[in-house]
This record gives C-alpha cells, structure tokens and sequence, in this order.
C-alpha cells in the first residue's frame, strides 16, 4: 500500500499558519515511508471561496518549501482536485445513501429551524436537528420532490449508544451519539458538506492516513460512519494538537498574526518558519532545535507527537529566524534574499510614483516611504487619537474597518477606500478625520504618501496586522470588545 495523505484548505481567506503546520507533518509523515502527499481545493463555499485565495495557499506552501505529488496544478491520476469540479460525485453518493437507508431528506426551511434551535434553547437544550425530516411518509417525500421543493440530505445518526474509534495519535476515543448532530451531506444548492465531499475524495485519492487539527475530534463518528454507510475502508485518522497563543488560547489572528504571507513580508525565512512549525509539538530525537526539512523527514516520527497544546512564541520564532540568517546565510545569499524580499524593481517600480513628487533629493524617500520595506512601525501611540475625533470613535472606527478588511476579497484602492468611506459616514467622520490614526497606524507618521496607495502596495496581511496593532496600542478592554460586537450587528453590511 502506498502511503498517501493530504491537505484540503478552504479558498477562503488568507493562507493560515495552521494550514502549514497540518500540510508540514502530513507532508513528513509520507515522505518518511517514500509515500505522496496531495494538496486537495475544497471550494464548495462557492459564496467565500475564491481563485485568489486559493492560489496564495498553493504559493504560501510552495514558498515554504513544500510540494506536493497531486494537485489542482500539477495534475495526477485522482483528479480533478478541486470540489467544485467532482460536484456529480457527491451527488451520485448522496442519492445511493439515501437509496439505500442511510440518509434522508429535509425540507425545512432555514426558518422553521432557526424556530427549532431557539425552542430548543428555551428549553435549555443544546440546539441541533430533531429528526423531523424522518417523519415524512414515502408520500409525502415524493410529493415534495415533484413540487421542487427545495431539500438538503442529511445522514441518519443512531439515536443512542456510543461510537469507539482508535486515534492514530490518541489511542481510543469514545463519544456518545446523543452528541453527533444529523449532518446535513448535500447542500439545497446541490454542493455537498466538507464531510461527504471528504470522505468521497479521500477514497477516491486513496488516502491512506487523515492527521487534522483536535478541533475535529467530535466530528469523527460522523465523518467514519460515512466509510461505513458507503462500504469503503476508512483510512487511519489521527488529531493533532491546536496551536496556541502564550496564555493557552487557540492560535488567532486577534493575538498573534496567523499569515503565511504576514511572516513573509515581516522578512521571516521560508526555512525558519518551516523549521518553527516543526518544533511545534514534536522534536528531533537529539534535542536539537534548528533543523532542515530534510532532517525531519528523516527523523519524523508521528507517534512521537506531544499532545499538549504547542505555544506559538514569537520571539522564539524570531531568535531562531536570526540563527538561519547567520548561520546559514553567506553574505552574498544575505544580499540576494534581501533583494528578492523587498529591495528589488518590482516593488520601487510602485513606490517611486508614490514618493518622486514629495522629495528633493534621494536621501528623503527613507524617511517618506520607509514604511514600505518596514515591518511594524514604531510611533507615539497618543497620535493615533491625537485628531479631532475622540478615542471611543477613533477605537469603534477602527475596528470596523479592519472586521470589513477582513471580509474584503479584492484588495485594491478602490475597494479599500471605499470601505473607509463607509466607515466613515456611519461614524459621520469626514474621510480625512477618519483616516489620520490610519495613517499613523500604517505609516508611523501623521502625513507620507498616500495611505489607501500604500495599503495596496503593502498588502492585505502587512496593512490588517498594523491595523490590529494600533487597535491594541489604544486598547479594547472585554467590556469594550462586548461592545463593540453588539454594535458591529448594527452596521450595514454591503
């Protein structure tokens, strides 16, 4: 048998550290025994999922040094490797589930069960799906279809009992069905769930082994009684621990940046950052912390995972990003990487425009547009609520901007300033009061080039982070943050 395993990120956003850390020891573990590994798009989320996003994923591995046997673009025999496109698949198994006993349709109108869960939660029960789309007659069913009558497919769960499952890291793990909800498997829109498009294309690609984050653990039953239900064999599943914050809390972008693409334009090594992924709840068997990739496909060992939470440390990151610099680095190579990362045409050739009709002489674009090749700014954090709007406003504005800006799948100018407008005029902020602390927060002065430009040029990930900062620098106590969520319900979403 050959061993084979995968990941599946979501289109959907921007390309997260977890995504690395669950591709690194996939990837390790087959390269170990001479298996493949395979990189699997699950863009069923055709409202979120976009080309974007999936290509900064595929580039963010690749720039870590990651590659993969099978693809969506390098092809192979179990293709194609985008959901999107295997939609019929999903189809044809949902259908045969339901032919065969092990599925149902729903009817229920997304109205009737929001009525459900909130009776439900009146009752103090833990909301989920009632079975009522089991009631139904074989009449009735079919009076529904040929009405069109739009339905999901949901798996049939036993009512009671427990479901036992052997843990590749964990060893065995028992959950009672009374906690596994109905999962619906075919969407009314025709696209299936990330539990039957998973299980299809797991056996479908030969997977031979599952590692995914613990966060799915109490997803197992549903997702294994799917092989079940199909006749297949399920592969070997195994969970392995969250990543997380210093105070033990899951890895977030609210408390550490979560970007590929952040750690590569704050001029982090590819290698490095690997390397620290790596350290990340395993460890080489001589105890030493800097090590290639090469090393740990040699040395990997998947039962030797530690299943305490690893902690994500920065300044841990950063000494061992500094150690790859020096150690590893001749000058020349030092040159070239710095070149490469910002110093290079392609980036002046946006900048210049920006900065040739502020300066004098040469010596004035670093004080200008140093921003532009700078990681996170240092400034007085008093200039941030310095203007004329008051700290409450700057501190709501702020954050509703960045909450749009993560939302925002098309990064340019255009959509950013309008975001800022909008912003604004809910705040009845003139555009220029409201852009001053972004300024500071952006460029580290009161006035430089052009923010909304400079966002641009700087990127998604680089303007969010210095966004959050300044938010942290003026301060979001709970009650605050409580507040601030209550009130962001009330603004018009585009």
């Amino acid at each position: 048998m050959t061993i084979r395993t995968r990941v599946a990120p979501s289109p959907t956003g921007d390309p997260h550290l977890g995504t690395a850390y669950i591709a690194l020891f996939n990837y390790c573990f087959a390269k170990q025994q001479g298996g493949e590994f395979v990189v699997r798009i699950e863009d069923t989320d055709q409202v979120r999922s976009t080309k974007e996003s999936e290509q900064a994923i595929m580039d963010s591995l690749r720039w870590l040094g990651l590659d993969w046997d099978h693809g969506p673009d390098v092809g192979g025999e179990f293709g194609p490797y985008r959901q999107s496109e295997r939609t019929a698949l999903y189809q044809k198994y949902a259908q045969q589930l339901v032919e065969t006993g092990k599925a149902f349709y729903c009817f229920a109108t997304s109205e009737e069960l929001d009525a459900m869960r909130e009776a439900q939660m009146a009752e103090g029960l833990t909301p989920k799906y009632d079975g009522r789309g089991l009631l139904l007659s074989e009449d009735e069913i079919k009076a529904n279809l040929d009405a069109g009558k739009p339905y999901v497919i949901r798996m049939k769960i036993p009512a009671e009992g427990t479901f036992k499952f052997n843990d590749y890291l964990r060893g065995e793990i028992e959950i009672p069905w009374e906690n596994v909800d109905m999962q619906v498997l075919l969407k009314a829109d025709g696209f299936p769930t990330y539990f039957l498009a998973n299980v299809v294309d797991d056996h479908h690609m030969q997977i031979s082994h599952i590692f995914r984050g613990e966060e799915w653990i109490n997803s197992a039953p549903k997702l294994l009684k799917l092989y079940e239900d199909l006749g297949w064999t399920a592969p070997e599943l195994g969970h392995l621990p969250l990543l997380r914050n210093p105070d033990k809390s899951k890895l977030s972008k609210r408390k550490n940046p979560t970007s590929i693409n952040y750690y590569k334009e704050m001029g982090y090594l590819p290698e490095a950052l690997l390397n620290y992924l790596g350290r990340m709840g395993w460890s080489m068997p001589d105890g030493r912390e800097k090590f290639s990739l090469q090393d740990m496909i040699e040395n990997f060992d998947m039962k030797r995972v530690s299943l305490g939470g690893p902690i994500f440390d920065i300044d841990k990151l950063n000494w061992l990003n500094g150690l790859w610099i020096r150690e590893n680095l001749s000058n020349e190579e030092l040159m070239a990487r710095f070149i490469n990362w910002k110093f290079n045409a392609e980036l002046f050739n946006r900048v210049l425009p920006e900065a040739k009709t502020r300066i004098n002489t040469l010596a004035d674009l670093v004080d200008l547009a140093g921003h532009f090749v700078a990681g996170i700014p240092q400034y007085d954090a008093a200039l941030l609520t310095a203007g004329k709007a008051d700290e409450d406003v700057v501190r709501q504005s702020l954050q509703f901007f960045i909450w749009e800006l993560e939302a925002l799948r098309t990064w340019n100018k255009t959509e950013i300033f309008a975001i800022a407008k909008a912003v604004a005029t809910f705040h009845e902020l003139k555009i220029k009061d409201f852009l001053e602390p972004i300024f500071v927060a952006i460029t580290g002065k009161t006035s430089s080039t052009s923010v909304v430009d400079a966002m641009e040029i700087l990127g998604s990930d680089l303007s969010r982070a210095r966004l959050r900062v300044a938010l942290n620098h003026i301060g979001v106590s709970k009650k605050q943050a409580k507040s601030l969520e209550k009130a962001y319900r009330d603004y018009p979403k585009a």
